[in-house]
């Protein structure tokens, strides 16, 4: 079955959740949080993403990401988000495979109360 196209929207707010692989813990310790939020920091940089909030869970991750003038650029951040912290995770706890359940979810904030 072919994916669903998003409807992601330039210079628009998305809110953003990514749960873990069978809501398994993502975060154990601190550095794994850190080793996240640096890797959000280095890559919103390089592609022109605005972050306006995040919230990690040990299970998932909620954010609000805005793509900027290109729309590509949040999905090629969330895919750099979730390789980094995969590889990160499965060296730490000397495993393999998937640390995320599929493809983040998202939609489009439109209106500025419900972004405050």
């Amino acid at each position: 079955m072919p994916r669903k196209a998003r409807a992601i929207l330039t210079n628009m707010p998305h809110p953003i959740v990514q749960p873990g692989h069978n809501r398994n813990a993502i975060f154990l310790e601190e550095a794994d949080y850190q080793n996240f939020l640096a890797t959000l920091r280095e890559w919103k940089q390089v592609l022109g993403v605005k972050f306006y909030a995040w919230c990690l869970m040990t299970n998932h991750v909620h954010l609000i990401l805005e793509p900027g003038e290109y729309k590509e650029s949040m999905g090629l951040l969330m895919k750099r988000l979730a390789g980094r912290q995969t590889h990160y995770v499965n060296k730490q706890e000397r495993r393999t495979g998937s640390l995320w359940d599929g493809r983040y979810k998202d939609s489009v904030i439109d209106a500025d109360d419900y972004l405050m």
